[in-house]
């Protein structure tokens, strides 16, 4: 596909200059570039491990997808075209929320717009970005995906599909986000899947979820003859409010307990 195409084009470019590029920065004074941070170093340990587990359980294939954490003002994300099984700490890449480069050299995803236009209107800390074969094939068929299954509840409601725009566009960025307009993810038509959360592995599990569902009601829409029983609206309000106290932590025990948009410690 183009994008993956440009992306593994774009990756290769900016390996094979990085060093020269680094010097002509260095040489011009140009100080936006900084050293790497002790929580950034961890955060971007994260991110290559979530990146590396969209492709293991096949939400992406290639270079494809792209994944961005928030630490502080800076928000780290995957390089353009770069094998995921590739990365090492030293690929760091990381802009501030008005897109300057402050970390590395690789050149930033070419999906950026997208994700710092969910870091600037939501308390985003973490955002998926994958081509998944159910989700996509799911976008190209509905305005939104029909309430087959009651956890689209977690996800804010009914998830929605945002129109077609070329990638790495602004104009992709604005569809997007107003598909997410009270919900934590969307499909992207004939593109994708975005999810955000307020950790990696929440923003990857929302991604995982949105999949499965997307395959639920594909599976069960191909009966011949046959028509899925959905959900109202309001049954998936309900299982939305009760999922917000899902989770062991909801007793006590001093666990982690997801509650709506965020991770709580009950002591």
């Amino acid at each position: 596909m183009a994008e993956q195409r440009r992306d593994q084009r774009d990756g290769r470019g900016a390996r094979e200059s990085a060093g020269a590029v680094g010097d002509a920065r260095e040489s011009a004074g140009d100080t936006r570039r900084r050293s790497v941070r002790a929580e950034e170093a961890h955060a971007w340990g994260a991110l290559v491990a979530t990146a590396r587990r969209t492709v293991s359980d096949g939400l992406v294939v290639g270079t494809s997808g792209n994944v961005s954490v928030r630490v502080g003002d800076t928000v780290l994300v995957t390089p353009s075209g770069v094998p995921y099984d590739r990365l090492a700490p030293a690929d760091t890449v990381g802009v501030d929320l008005d897109g300057r480069q402050v970390l590395g050299t690789l050149l930033p995803t070419s999906e950026l717009p997208m994700h710092l236009a969910v870091y600037r209107s939501t308390d985003a800390h973490a955002v998926v970005h994958t081509h998944a074969v159910h989700a996509t094939a799911v976008s190209t068929l509905v305005p939104e995906l029909p309430s087959v299954h009651y956890m689209s509840g977690a996800l804010g409601g009914p998830v929605r599909v945002a129109p077609y725009a070329t990638y790495g566009t602004e104009e992709l960025a604005e569809n997007m986000l107003r598909a997410l307009t009270d919900r934590s993810a969307c499909l992207l038509q004939n593109h994708g899947t975005i999810a955000y959360g307020t950790s990696l592995d929440q923003a990857f599990d929302r991604t995982a979820q949105l999949e499965w569902m997307c395959r639920l009601w594909l599976t069960a829409s191909s009966v011949p003859g046959l028509s899925p029983t959905l959900l109202t609206g309001e049954q998936v309000a309900e299982a939305g409010e009760r999922l917000r106290g899902y989770g062991q932590g909801a007793r006590g025990g001093g666990v982690r307990v997801w509650r709506g948009e965020g991770e709580v410690r009950v002591r």
